[in-house]
């Protein structure tokens, strides 16, 4: 049975575009907050959950059963297992670039220069984690239009959790160029500087999948089931549990997961 997405269906490019902003917009708005008053450890973990929570929802609740209702087999296969080999090679580069930071994360001071504080302009960019960041951030948005590749409903429902994925993400980024001894104004920048790769992977995403029926349709969305989970379960949640696990957190991952759920049923 072939898998096709009606025409009426499939969003207009504008809105395919407010939708990609929207996650955009809020990471650098993250940023700012975070550079003018940074949230505790508690907030940002319990931020994480949600995300989490919600992401999850997205994946239960609108990817995985129009993947198991076509009943193509191997292509699921063909698709999860490419998304699992991508996501995994992701986090096997990333984190070569970020072993190669550290050396220099100290300050590779000239000799007789003990104690001396380097000024905030000197403070050099940590590529391997914007690297990583960059790469997660066009991962998402490609996830995103293979969502609207599903349908309106389902990208939509994407958008709003990558949404508040980002909002963490901005967070968190702008957190640590700050300690890295970047002024808050060049932190918000770079945070938006990398926000556009999300706008590139959408668009990539509609570009190569609008259209798109059969077959390949349905090993892109495996392809994207698998992406959503590794994020939900090894980046998410993994540093959402940095924080000391409470019955507060746990249940903030649960009311994601339902506040989605129930929209996802009314929408």
């Amino acid at each position: 049975m072939l898998l096709t997405i009606p025409a009426a269906v499939t969003p207009p490019w504008s809105t395919m575009l407010g939708f990609s902003l929207l996650p955009a917009v809020v990471m650098i708005a993250g940023a700012a907050l975070a550079v003018w008053r940074a949230p505790g450890p508690k907030l940002r973990s319990a931020i994480l959950h949600f995300a989490a929570g919600v992401i999850f929802s997205v994946v239960a609740v609108e990817l995985l059963p129009d993947i198991v209702q076509h009943h193509a087999p191997y292509e699921v296969a063909l698709g999860f297992g490419l998304g699992v080999a991508t996501m995994l090679g992701l986090r096997y580069f990333t984190q070569r670039l970020e072993k190669k930071e550290e050396p220099g994360e100290v300050g590779d001071a000239p000799a007789g220069s003990a104690g001396v504080t380097a000024p905030p302009t000197a403070a050099s960019l940590p590529w391997g984690l914007l690297v990583a960041i960059g790469i997660d951030i066009l991962i998402d948005g490609l996830l995103l239009g293979i969502g609207f590749a599903a349908g309106a409903k389902e990208g939509t429902l994407l958008a709003i959790a990558l949404t508040i994925e980002l909002l963490s993400l901005g967070l968190a980024t702008a957190i640590e160029l700050r300690q890295d001894g970047h002024g808050k104004g060049r932190a918000v920048a770079i945070v938006a500087g990398t926000s556009l790769m999300l706008l590139v992977g959408a668009g990539i995403g509609t570009t190569v999948l609008r259209g798109a029926t059969g077959n390949l349709l349905e090993i892109v969305l495996s392809f994207g089931l698998a992406a959503l989970l590794f994020l939900v379960t090894e980046e998410l949640l993994t540093e959402a549990h940095e924080e000391t696990e409470t019955p507060l957190l746990t249940l903030a991952f649960f009311v994601g997961f339902l506040l989605f759920l129930i929209l996802g049923m009314v929408a």
